[in-house]
């Protein structure tokens, strides 16, 4: 029997089993380290280090050899990590190494693993379990790890185990990073290590006075449920401190600021650059300070303070030093997303700076897209390239020049190699540093999945950079059975970024097209991405008969600041109406029939799909609702404050943004749409009470709808034939309600 796209889409998890990711270079460019399966439907991950060259490639880490073939047992601890960071691999998940990559460490089974990368030697250490977060010294002599919300701390030869920071009571854990850091700020750690390895910066979370929720399995009415501390948009966060430690013990620091004003701690920094660096933020985000810790009293200053009149993102890899001591911010202040490197802005409006990448001696390696251009436009729709700002000798900004790969598809149509300023083909990129040696991965539209490039960064000497082909890494994923080609389009007056994907072979003859929305289409979720895979499951619902649309309307990622902060206090109305705008506007060019529009989404696009139908039946016809928030009341402080403000001053604001309260479930019958609506009940990120009240709310306003509850499914659907079946089960339900043959 020949295995369908969803089997396939599902057995692979979205096709990135067997493909290399979490690279690292060593600083010498004499080994590059990463995690890869190996083959496509193989989820359990090994450690590799490959030679630049290519020469030589072998395994540093086997999860089967180490574990003896036994399978792997997870902890509370490592499954809320997983789930926080959405990982649904096995084996070796997750790894960090020391200064000089010689040293990997990582935590297996509950046990803690360290290998020397450059002979592959691998070994276990004897200590507590089970073992979350191991990370090694700088010189690599020693190990912190956390275990029974301890932070602990053994050398590398397996000898002197010993507790650095003990939790008083178990709501108490150091070393580990809160739900919410976890959850929304993109801080996924809780203990950093000083550069000479001498002292450790400590996260203490003590989560007494987050109240208590608890997540039962209907299926199993034997089994206790479990108890979540789940913080809530206007409920008390967990207390998170930070301490100084020494590593060879002795009384440590409490690291002291406003914390009453500036709850958040957001990120931690601490490099041979300056002072460790803390960026921490008030509650309603639109306040943040940087801050330099005194490592001899634990006193903090302020360095940068930003405010923002709707809210202040975070961004990966900053706040940080330069090697010579100066500050590194991504900033909004200018109304365009820039790069600062002490006082100076190092880019302009004509880039969206979205993460910095590598901080080194001669500049600093960034991802962004093309900024709004004079008239609003972007510039070429879902492009994401690698850019590098160099340093001139006064430490001015020497340019800023896009990466490419000479060999890849991603170089310029013209045929112009290395460095272009155009950069080529939009394509999705990212990068990873180690000396003069770059490690770029690119997804482009032309090609499955990513090439990995091993490059060598040549300055030139103060010339154009040129980069030089070193090796290609070999990616074990699958080959997508379907192949897709998006059109990738600004839609309607706002210049909505989309893309139209239409059944293999159709013609624009043949006749208009049911339609089927497939949004994300809120903060932090970017859907129209110059990336093939990513369009793979909509080219499959195209294949079934619809016209898919994909539009990333104000709100989402990549565009400005502006598009992004649309959306603030009025999270629902905004995001609707640009998915009606780009559907009306591809109508006016393309043969879509708008007497059979669907939407469907997961998360942000199932609360959007329920609006969709809800709102505006009509222009919506029937939506599948997957894992929807639908009542901001019972969603995360950190995500919702900062759109919807507090609960009890912004009252009106959670009324207008929730389905429950909607003023049109209790309209007429000729309005009703049908609805389906999926979640998994051990979901611990979007409650499955949400759909549940939306369900009663609909059955009391006398509204049909069919519901699929998901026993022991959470927030991801990483369980092969739940993922396979919940496609199936969407386009049958669709065909159904629009009369699609």
């Amino acid at each position: 029997m020949a295995t369908t796209f969803p089997r396939q889409y599902a057995r692979t998890q979205r096709f990135t089993l067997g493909a290399p990711r979490a690279f690292s270079v060593a600083p010498d460019g004499s080994r590059v380290v990463f995690l890869r399966s190996r083959e496509g439907t193989d989820r359990a991950n090994l450690l590799w280090v490959r030679e630049p060259s290519g020469a030589r490639e072998y395994v540093a880490a086997d999860p089967a050899s180490l574990l003896g073939g036994a399978e792997e047992e997870l902890s509370a601890e490592e499954r809320a990590r997983r789930e926080r960071s959405r990982e649904g691999s096995a084996g070796i998940v997750g790894y960090a190494t020391d200064m000089a990559v010689e040293c990997a460490s990582f935590a297996l089974s509950g046990r803690l693993f360290v290998t020397d990368l450059r002979t592959g030697e691998c070994r276990q250490l004897d200590t507590p379990e089970p073992v979350v977060d191991p990370r090694p010294s700088p010189d690599g002599t020693r190990v912190a790890y956390v275990s029974g919300g301890a932070l602990r701390l053994i050398r590398t030869d397996g000898t002197g185990d010993s507790v650095l920071a003990a939790p008083e009571n178990d709501r108490i854990t150091y070393g580990l990073a809160e739900f919410i850091a976890a959850e929304e700020m993109d801080r996924n750690r809780g203990f950093w290590w000083s550069p000479d390895g001498g002292q450790l910066l400590v996260a203490r979370a003590d989560d007494s006075p987050v109240q208590r929720w608890h997540i039962a399995d209907p299926a199993h009415p034997d089994q206790q449920p479990s108890e979540v501390a789940y913080p809530a948009a206007g409920t008390a966060n967990a207390d998170v401190t930070l301490r100084l430690v020494n590593a060879d013990g002795g009384e440590g620091l409490d690291v002291e600021w406003d914390r009453a004003h500036f709850p958040y701690l957001a990120r931690v920094h601490w490099s041979p650059g300056g002072p460790p660096l803390l960026l921490v933020q008030s509650r309603d985000q639109r306040t943040q300070l940087y801050l330099g810790v005194d490592t001899v009293t634990g006193a903090t200053s302020t360095l940068h303070t930003e405010q923002d009149a709707d809210w202040l993102e975070l961004f990966p890899g900053v706040p940080a030093w330069t090697p010579d001591g100066r500050l590194v911010r991504i900033d909004d202040a200018s109304g365009a997303r820039v790069l600062t490197v002490g006082q100076v802005a190092f880019t302009d409006a004509s880039l969206h700076v979205r993460s910095v990448l590598d901080i080194g001696a001669d500049g600093v390696l960034l991802s962004a897209s093309a900024g709004a251009a004079a008239d609003g436009d972007p510039g070429a729709v879902g492009d994401i390239g690698v850019h590098f700002a160099r340093f001139a000798e006064d430490g001015s900004c020497g340019g800023v020049e896009r990466l490419t790969d000479p060999d890849g598809e991603a170089a310029a149509d013209d045929g112009t190699e290395g460095v272009t300023g155009s950069g080529g083909r939009p394509h999705v990129a990212s990068a990873v540093r180690g000396g003069d040696t770059l490690v770029l991965s690119t997804a482009s539209l032309s090609r499955p999945g990513s090439r990995v490039s091993v490059l060598r960064l040549d300055g030139g000497d103060g010339g154009a950079f040129t980069l030089k082909s070193l090796d290609v890494v070999p990616s074990q994923a699958e080959r997508p059975q379907l192949v897709t080609a998006p059109r990738l389009l600004l839609t309607g007056e706002r210049r909505i970024p989309a893309g139209l994907v239409l059944p293999t072979g159709h013609r624009d003859g043949d006749g208009p097209l049911p339609v089927l929305m497939d949004p994300y289409g809120g903060p932090h979720g970017q859907r129209v991405v110059a990336a093939h895979n990513a369009w793979l499951t909509s080219q499959w619902f195209a294949d079934q008969g619809f016209a898919v649309i994909v539009a990333d309307g104000r709100g989402t990622p990549g565009r400005s600041p502006a598009w992004e902060k649309a959306v603030s206090r009025d999270i629902a109305d905004v995001t609707l109406d640009d998915q009606i705008e780009a559907l009306r506007s591809l109508a006016a060019d393309h043969p879509l029939d708008l007497t059979r529009v669907a939407i469907r989404g997961w998360s942000y696009g199932g609360y959007l799909a329920a609006l969709a139908v809800l709102r505006r039946p009509d222009v919506f016809h029937t939506a599948v609702v997957g894992a929807p928030v639908t009542d901001w009341r019972l969603y995360d402080t950190h995500y919702t404050e900062r759109y919807c403000g507090m609960p009890d001053q912004d009252a009106d604001v959670y009324a207008r943004t929730s389905v429950i309260t909607d003023d049109g479930l209790s309209g007429a019958a000729s309005q009703h749409r049908p609805l389906m609506l999926i979640h998994g009940l051990a979901d611990d990120n979007v409650a499955a009470a949400h759909t549940l009240r939306l369900s009663s709310a609909l059955l009391a306003a006398g509204r049909p709808h069919e519901m699929l509850p998901l026993s022991g499914v959470t927030h991801m659907t990483p369980q092969e034939q739940i993922a396979e079946n919940l496609l199936l089960l969407q386009v049958a339900f669709l065909k159904r309600t629009l009369s699609v043959a």
